[in-house]
């Protein structure tokens, strides 16, 4: 890696960061964001189908039964990546559409979809990342009891079984799962995210659950063959404004220490613990299952799109997503934000993967997703996003200052490649670096998209 400076004729000069050799430069998405077709081929209802056709829980009842259509238009948007020079593409696999009762029968048509795609990404020089799961659980095993039920785990395990014995000749790295800080407490305990409980309890006992269903998958995809696995966490450096320390070490037990420590140390934090036992007690994490949550990885995935700032605030209620948080205040971002309110703050993921590389140094680093919405709008058929631009030469820009910290940072993938369906925000909230129209699914490479070439042809700024 070299820092070096050009010029140009009446330029000021300007530093150009060059990554390592190898290094790996791609983008990512997630089925239910993308993919449609949410009846075809054999798929089976997700929680998110479920929560996004209930009254007021998306915005203006937005679904993702078309979302950007690309179960039809693969082939295009795989053209698409190469066309950009993508080294790689993380994409997720729709659970309900391989196993549409979540255990049991499996689909074949679910599993055609994706050999069909992974053929068209190497076949196009793209390189598939596999995310198992990306929190479209099938709806008859919330029914049961969803990520709160301890079956939840080893029917996850069953189902990453049946997708490496299909796509594991072609695929070599594997995530087992994506956020589940976001699965667990977003969904479990804030209710802002499929499936929309309320009960800090069963957040707890669904994080842990993820954890062991991670657990129990990378054992098999490791029985199996698979060359790599990985594990992604969105994760947020916190910071207390107030010059205490308590509430920020408080929160990262929360947010960061609550995953990284049992995949990576194999034991919880005594102070998660406490709070965990305080909602609804320890009952649920069993003799030997953090041994089976503790599995070799050789990949740590990072979804970083803000830090996180807080101060003591005596009287202060939980913030609804954190149990425990009491007399801690969440403050508002200061500075420039994104469409969402979220900070603009690039050296929050220098100092992230400086402390992963110092604290977890025996795996390997992966921004597997790094990006911003933008209220984007297209001007004929160029759609400019400065902003966007800007968010992305800082943020890159700090993870290079960071590998010259030290920190062993493999490769980025932005987020996101396509426009696509935000959740509980619908079609409100674009992150994409190609637009979508979603009315004739158009798909318009933003400036972002042009940009982001020429730092993969580069292999720097």
């Amino acid at each position: 890696m070299t820092e070096q400076t050009i010029t140009t004729t009446g330029e000021a000069a300007a530093p150009r960061a060059v990554f390592p050799d190898g290094f790996v430069w791609g983008a990512a998405t997630a089925s239910y964001q993308i993919e449609g077709a949410a009846t075809e081929d054999g798929r089976g209802p997700s929680i998110w189908d479920t929560f996004s056709k209930t009254p007021g829980k998306v915005a203006d009842g937005h679904t993702g039964d078309v979302a950007c259509d690309h179960y039809h238009r693969y082939a295009d948007d795989v053209r698409l990546m190469a066309d950009l020079g993508l080294a790689a593409y993380r994409f997720s696999v729709a659970w309900p559409r391989v196993v549409p009762g979540g255990t049991g029968a499996v689909n074949a048509a679910g599993l055609d979809f994706y050999d069909r795609l992974v053929d068209e990404l190497l076949a196009h020089g793209v390189t598939p990342y596999v995310t198992l799961y990306h929190w479209d659980l099938p709806q008859p095993l919330e029914d049961a009891g969803g990520w709160a039920a301890r079956d939840t785990a080893r029917h996850f395990a069953d189902y990453a079984a049946v997708v490496h014995e299909r796509l594991g000749d072609r695929v070599r790295t594997w995530t087992t799962l994506n956020e589940p800080w976001v699965a667990a407490f977003l969904g479990y305990c804030s209710g802002e995210h499929a499936p929309g409980r309320r009960d800090p309890a069963a957040a707890f006992r669904a994080a842990h659950h993820l954890l062991l269903g991670h657990g129990l998958a990378a054992q098999s995809l490791r029985a199996a063959g698979a060359a790599e696995v990985a594990l992604t966490l969105n994760l947020s450096p916190v910071v207390q404004t107030d010059g205490g320390e308590d509430a920020a070490r408080l929160v990262d037990g929360l947010l960061n220490r609550q995953f990284l420590d049992p995949a990576l140390r194999g034991r919880y934090p005594e102070d998660l613990l406490e709070i965990v036992a305080r909602h609804g007690g320890l009952g649920h994490i069993k003799d030997g299952d953090l041994d089976v949550i503790h599995q070799p990885l050789d990949l740590l995935g990072i979804n970083y799109y803000n830090p996180t700032h807080v101060s003591a605030a005596p009287g202060q209620p939980a913030a609804p997503p954190f149990p425990g948080t009491e007399d801690i205040r969440f403050d508002p971002p200061a500075g420039p934000t994104t469409a969402m309110g979220w900070p603009i703050d690039p050296s929050g993921l220098e100092s992230l993967l400086v402390r992963l590389s110092r604290d977890y140094p025996e795996v390997g680093l992966l921004v597997t997703e790094n990006g911003a919405a933008f209220d984007d709008r297209p001007d004929g058929d160029r759609v400019r996003d400065d902003d966007r631009v800007a968010f992305l030469d800082g943020h890159l820009r700090a993870a290079h200052a960071a590998i010259a910290a030290g920190a062993d940072l493999r490769g980025y993938l932005v987020w996101s490649l396509l426009d696509n369906f935000e959740w509980a925000f619908g079609y409100h909230k674009r992150f994409g670096i190609v637009y979508i129209d979603f009315e004739t699914q158009r798909r318009v490479p933003k400036d972002s998209a042009l940009w982001y070439r020429e730092v993969v042809r580069r292999n720097g700024l």
